[in-house]
């Protein structure tokens, strides 16, 4: 059976006081329910120790890095390693964000790269994939999801590629407060479970996470979870305030 998962994405906000007050607060909500999903929060590499410190108590909240270096070790000022984020006590690591691609070029090579470091290091990436809006206008969505998987992770094993959870983000929706309609999202969570059914085989594919990512909030994030293939969220903007992020845990 594949899990329900609520992941919040910080992206370049909180200062280390400001992420670790953020943090204690999420951490102590969860402590009132029983989460129906799993729940990560992904924080700058600042802050990962630190935050780490504050939410094992309750073992209710994973965490997250946002990134991580395509290189094991080395002469690469300024990067961070899988191995690096790991030592902290994180368990996930967001990869392929759209962000990344656009701003940073980073391409399926680097991220074949930084998948396969960070499962040797024993962390779970969130995998993102997702079109821009000329793309989905031009109806070609579909085709480039799909190569963004295939590309990016293909060259996994069964085994390890049953290790990666999914992130689809329509980028055209993400920060814009535009979001794909649920049935939007299930067509092509449906259809992007379909091609790694057509590669790994059913089962592989019906274990698989697929989160929905693109201004997800408290007031549609049960619509968008009711759908049989959509997974869960990932969650930029509404998951910096706890009230917001809470409310989006709860909507399973």
């Amino acid at each position: 059976m594949r899990k329900n998962i609520v992941a919040g994405n910080w992206k370049m906000n909180t200062t280390l006081p400001e992420g670790i007050k953020l943090a204690e607060e999420v951490n102590d909500a969860l402590k009132a329910v029983e989460p129906k999903c799993d729940v990560v929060i992904c924080v700058p590499f600042t802050h990962l120790a630190s935050v780490n410190g504050v939410i094992t108590e309750t073992k209710k909240l994973g965490l997250g890095a946002e990134n991580c270096a395509d290189h094991k070790s080395g002469a690469y000022t300024g990067e961070v390693s899988a191995a690096m984020v790991a030592s902290t006590g994180a368990g996930y690591v967001i990869l392929g964000h759209s962000e990344r691609r656009q701003y940073y070029g980073e391409t399926a090579e680097t991220l074949r790269e930084k998948v396969a470091l960070s499962l040797e290091n024993g962390l779970t990436p969130i995998f993102c994939i997702g079109e821009v809006l000329e793309e989905r206008e031009a109806g070609k969505h579909f085709d480039v999801v799909k190569a963004q998987v295939e590309d990016g992770l293909f060259n996994l094993s069964a085994e390890d590629f049953g290790k990666i959870i999914l992130a689809y983000e329509p980028v055209w929706a993400i920060g814009t407060g535009k979001t794909a309609t649920s049935d939007q999202a299930e067509e092509i969570h449906a259809y992007i479970r379909g091609v790694i059914a057509d590669k790994y085989g059913k089962e592989v594919a019906d274990n698989t996470s697929i989160l929905y990512g693109g201004s997800c909030k408290p007031s549609n994030a049960a619509e968008l979870f009711a759908k049989p293939n959509v997974d869960g969220g990932l969650i930029g903007g509404a998951s910096l305030k706890c009230a917001d992020f809470m409310g989006i845990v709860n909507a399973f």
